[in-house]
């Protein structure tokens, strides 16, 4: 038999935006519960074009960084190595990119975005921009650019102790 959660009257569960899951909870957990939040918008928006979060951004990356490889576009999309290997394949499957040895190393393998894939980017970058531009709703520039440069602030401190 599963195990359920206990909820009592004298403790329910609050939900997003009350108790530790409002503005008085820690604000890692909150920064998660926005990611997981923002992540299930993507999941809804991308559907349609049968393109996963992970797979945007690949594809994301592999077309601001053309000729990466696997371990580039693992580093850049903060996936692991046999994720990426994983991703890629079913990418190229779809016809969306394309390996090609490198000129120099030739175990290395150059990844590139075909038109297909570009086309694809293009399609599911308006879907995500409209998410990015609810986000960001409310927000003058000046406040943007702070949260912006707080979540790159955050990033750069944990990617830089390792």
């Amino acid at each position: 038999m599963p195990k359920q959660a206990l909820v009592t009257k004298e403790s329910p569960i609050p939900r997003v935006g009350e108790g530790k899951r409002g503005e008085n909870g820690h604000v890692g957990y909150l920064l998660r519960q926005a990611s997981a939040a923002f992540r299930l918008e993507m999941e809804r928006a991308l559907s349609e074009f049968d393109i996963t979060p992970p797979q945007f951004s690949v594809l994301t990356m592999l077309i601001a960084y053309p000729g990466a490889s696997n371990a580039d576009i693992a580093r850049l999309s903060m996936l692991t190595p046999q994720t990426v290997s994983v991703i890629v394949g079913n990418l190229e499957r779809a016809g969306l990119i394309r390996r090609t040895p490198h000129q120099i190393h030739g175990r290395i393998q150059q990844i590139d975005a075909t038109d297909n894939g570009k086309k694809m980017l293009a399609r599911c970058r308006r879907r995500v921009q409209v998410l990015e531009d609810g986000l960001m709703s409310g927000l003058n520039q000046e406040e943007e650019s702070t949260v912006r440069r707080w979540l790159v602030s955050v990033a750069t401190k944990a990617f830089s102790k390792s």
